[in-house]
């Protein structure tokens, strides 16, 4: 991705039909990037039925359907999504196609200062910081914003593409997922922004300067709502009189029902060797190791199976899929169950300076090493280098 990434944010190139498909496999990258960096976090709450999880898993689900629209969209216009191989590099900084590239990335436990990072990721433009708005994609929303732009310039290159079509298949379903075809006589176009703005929409919010998604969404609160409330410890309500929502203000409006900061199991910040070093110093050394390779194993096996939707057997797309679903729920199972029993010895936990010396003042940013610490999902794409 780093090539891509340097191709859109550097280069600049002139924003045509090829600009365009390239930019929405970025987009699929973008948005499979985000699921292991939310899931993380949602693993970690002990209790997972209550406010804060249902919000956190919210927005993994969707960023899951906005995938899956940039990757039909990709297909209409007769390019292949490439899924497979997708592996987003944790720890590290920024996202694939050059977005936030000064956030610090990483799978650990729920805390606020995560929760803060999740804000910026999917914030509004009226709400992030200046000091920020000077890069290409500061924000999910500003590659779409891209994204949108080239679709409306290239509208004829656009209806030739999709009327040729491609090899891939798309995927439909009635959670959100959209295709896209020709009809003679129909102009594609529209469905395509549609889509588009529903992605944008549910992540930061109308752009009239609410962070609502709109009545498409039956007004549900944006990504960055979602996190706010749990970041703030209250629901959005809007203060009375006719407040406009700035970065100063903000807290302002989040003054409804409370919402408790959720119980988080302390699990360590995932290191770029996932636990290679500690788990050597690890007598259960060889059974956690056991368990975070049967996660890896199953996070694998989905990668192949949304590869399959799209680029296998038309006949095998909706099997696929439903081995794909299967999966994601085995996914939590194996995390919380299996990898997260295991507890990191405190004499191990004392290495992890020794272990870890260029990281371990992020590792101290985000995993309370003063508390028992556990291991947490490593979400290695075992299938990227095969």
């Amino acid at each position: 991705m780093k090539d891509l990434a340097s191709h859109i944010a550097v280069a600049k190139p002139k924003r045509d039909l090829d600009w365009l498909k390239s930019a929405l496999q970025t987009a699929a990258a973008l948005e499979h990037a985000t699921m292991p960096y939310y899931l993380a976090a949602t693993y970690s709450l002990e209790v997972q039925s209550y406010t804060a999880y249902n919000l956190l898993r919210s927005v993994a689900m969707e960023e899951m359907v906005h995938m899956a629209i940039a990757c039909n969209i990709l297909a209409a216009l007769g390019g292949t999504p490439k899924i497979k191989g997708l592996a987003p590099a944790f720890p590290g900084y920024g996202l694939p196609g050059g977005a936030e590239p000064d956030l610090y990335v990483c799978l650990a436990p729920l805390s606020r200062k995560l929760l803060k990072n999740f804000m910026r990721l999917e914030a509004p433009l009226f709400l992030l910081d200046p000091k920020f708005q000077h890069e290409t994609y500061p924000t999910i929303a500003n590659l779409y914003d891209g994204i949108l732009a080239a679709v409306r310039q290239n509208r004829a290159q656009v209806r030739a593409a999709m009327k040729q079509g491609g090899k891939s298949n798309q995927v439909g379903d009635d959670i959100g997922f959209s295709t896209f075809g020709y009809v003679e006589g129909k102009d594609p176009i529209p469905d395509i922004e549609t889509a588009l703005d529903e992605i944008l929409t549910q992540g930061e919010g109308c752009t009239s300067g609410t962070l609502h998604a709109g009545e498409s969404s039956q007004n549900e609160e944006s990504h960055y709502c979602k996190f706010a409330q749990i970041y703030y410890g209250h629901q959005f309500q809007e203060p009375p009189g006719h407040v406009q929502l700035t970065m100063a203000n903000e807290a302002q409006f989040f003054q409804g029902y409370p919402i408790p900061f959720p119980t988080v199991q302390n699990t360590l910040l995932v290191p770029k060797d996932g636990y290679a070093k500690l788990l050597k110093e690890d007598p259960q050394g060889d059974a956690a190791t056991k368990d975070l390779l049967a996660f890896d194993q199953a996070y694998s096996g989905l990668m192949g199976y949304l590869e399959a939707m799209w680029n296998g057997p038309a006949a095998q797309s909706w099997p696929s899929f439903g081995q794909a679903v299967e999966t994601m729920a085995k996914l939590r199972v194996l995390a919380c169950f299996n990898i997260m029993k295991y507890r990191v010895p405190e004499a191990a936990v004392a290495k992890l300076p020794q272990l870890y010396p260029d990281e371990i003042d992020e590792i101290k940013k985000y995993t309370k090493l003063d508390e028992p610490v556990y291991y947490g999902p490593r979400f290695r794409n075992l299938s990227a280098a095969s």
